[in-house]
């Protein structure tokens, strides 16, 4: 009976989820997932023609593939909800709890992917896969997506477990580098270097980022050395016909993100928006991972966006403004004005 559940929630998410079974995947190959649900997740994902899983680089969100039709929505709430009743009746089910986990963290339904990552430590306290994932899933609910307390904590208890723990590696070393303790992240993603495939582009990305991690550590404190690399000064207004919609306590968004690839911000800045009008400089400093700055690519699209509810995710309701794609080079002041509803 359980294994006829588990081989009918699989091939509904697997039908329904065409387009995001790529994540779900590495998470399985990079983590060691446990046998029998997870093998029959990995197999029918295998033969869906999304290859070249990489390693999870921090926080970044599933690409749409062309070609592929996404099925119904529906599907996939029908197999979750079917879970989430299995899950009811039989609360100590590890592997049920840990699929739940990959789905919502699959759906970016990370608050919901925490807590069945939660119920799975629970279950197994010393689980990497579930110390990861909660982990992971953390740092995408935070406004700034800082890997700390808890979830430092579990990537550290997971790492020493299991030292060719993947995906444990390279957050870890994220979380260090996010702290500015470059010496540690180089020194962490060199533990991680002899565990991907020579040659391939997860490797020479490694690479790369070690060595950003070890220039700042050979250079003066992060804190100094601000003036390198793109300084891109925003100057940002809210429209007067938009200030009956400014509620207390709302925080403001200053963002470049890439032209084209990732949504993830290349620098972000959060501030209360009472303070509008502001003045902001973005710079590499406050990139969300090293890997992803303003000095990596040529060109950005600035932004900014009042979030009542205080979380960087646009939600219906915000107050949006863009000033269009610059260059990274620009040298004077960009101007934004914030003058649209997020529908």
């Amino acid at each position: 009976m359980k294994l006829a559940f588990y081989l009918t929630a699989a091939v509904m998410i697997a039908a329904a989820l065409a387009l995001l079974l790529w994540p779900l995947v590495r998470h399985g190959r990079r983590q060691g997932h446990p046998g029998g649900l997870f093998a029959l997740v990995l197999a029918v994902a295998f033969v869906v023609p999304l290859s070249a899983g990489g390693l999870y680089l921090l926080v970044g969100t599933p690409v749409a593939l062309d070609g592929v039709v996404a099925q119904p929505a529906m599907d996939i709430d029908r197999a979750v909800a079917a879970l989430r009743d299995h899950l009811k009746q039989q609360p100590d089910d590890l592997q049920g709890w840990l699929l739940l986990a990959q789905t919502e963290s699959t759906l970016h339904h990370n608050v919901q992917a925490r807590d069945a990552y939660d119920q799975s430590l629970r279950l197994d306290p010393k689980n990497g896969a579930a110390m990861v994932g909660w982990a992971e899933a953390d740092s995408m609910i935070r406004d700034d997506h800082r890997i700390e307390g808890r979830a430092l904590e579990l990537l550290r208890q997971a790492v020493q477990a299991d030292p060719s723990n993947q995906r444990g590696l390279w957050l870890l070393g994220i979380s260090q580098f996010q702290h500015e303790d470059y010496a540690a992240s180089a020194a962490t993603w060199r533990r991680l270097q002899p565990l991907l495939e020579p040659g391939s582009s997860v490797a020479k990305a490694v690479t790369e980022q070690i060595a950003v991690a070890e220039a700042r550590a050979g250079a003066q404190p992060a804190s100094a050395s601000s003036g390198d690399g793109p300084h891109l000064t925003v100057q940002v207004q809210l429209a007067p016909a938009l200030r009956d919609k400014l509620k207390p306590g709302a925080a403001l968004f200053v963002y470049a993100r890439a032209e084209q690839g990732p949504p993830m911000p290349l620098a972000v800045a959060r501030l209360d928006a009472s303070q509008l009008p502001t003045t902001v400089t973005l710079t590499d400093a406050m990139a969300m991972a090293p890997q992803f700055k303003l000095s990596s690519v040529d060109k950005v699209l600035v932004g900014a966006r009042v979030s009542a509810s205080g979380q960087a995710i646009a939600r219906p309701g915000d107050l949006e403004g863009e000033a269009g794609v610059v260059a990274v080079d620009h040298a004077g002041p960009i101007r934004i004005v914030i003058d649209k509803v997020h529908p």
